[in-house]
């Protein structure tokens, strides 16, 4: 029976649906809440926006142009081997994991290449719109990466008896992200759990078939 999908569009159809997807969530949370305002969907999640310069998860190193640089070569790279690994006919769901760490840096790229210039700020008093009249908030390659997912799944104190942290308030998993980094992190995690073997098994083959042929 043919296949309805070949594995390469199969890789095209992933890239395309997250990033459209990513992108449809950032640009409705830009455009429709304040900058730090939360909408209450359970105790447990909360779609908070808020905006960073850094990495994955609001991480903050080095500069902002570094980073965007950083995020455009490593997208190059990734683009690079999903196209080799479709070539060689690899299992479809390490291609699919593959395509999903490339469209969650892509997604996140467009935020910091675009988005200073076809927004103006979000603020506590502001909802921005998309292509102001009097400009965006900043320029090419130094916008904002949009995160509203927000997870506080445990939120408590420490016990008052514990050693440095008693009484400290506690959340556990207080990271705010976005699709794209899901999309990162979940094919990260896929390909560590399922394809670590097969993978370091089809590069020890595909080394060997390489010296055979000199």
């Amino acid at each position: 029976m043919k296949k309805l999908l070949t594995k390469g569009q199969i890789a095209l159809l992933v890239i395309f649906s997250v990033l459209i997807i990513d992108q449809v969530i950032k640009i409705w949370v830009k455009t429709h809440m304040y900058w730090h305002e939360s909408i209450h969907i359970t105790d447990w999640f909360y779609i908070y926006f808020t905006e960073n310069n850094g990495m994955a998860f609001g991480m903050e190193i080095f500069g902002k142009l570094f980073l965007t640089t950083f995020r455009i070569v490593a997208v190059g790279l990734i683009g690079w081997y999903l196209y080799k690994i479709v070539k060689r006919g690899f299992k479809t769901g390490y291609i699919i994991c593959v395509s999903l760490i490339l469209t969650g840096a892509l997604g996140n790229i467009i935020d910091s290449v675009f988005y200073g210039v076809i927004f103006n700020e979000s603020t506590h008093s502001q909802i921005a719109t998309l292509m102001p009249e009097g400009g965006g908030y900043s320029t090419w390659f130094y916008g904002k990466v949009v995160d509203m997912f927000y997870f506080p799944i445990i939120e408590t104190n420490w016990p008052a008896w514990m050693p440095v942290v008693g009484g400290e308030h506690f959340i556990f998993f207080s990271p705010i992200f976005n699709f794209a980094d899901a999309a990162i992190s979940c094919g990260i995690i896929a390909l560590l759990l399922f394809y670590s073997k097969y993978l370091n098994e089809s590069y020890h083959s595909h080394e060997k078939k390489d010296e055979s042929k000199k």
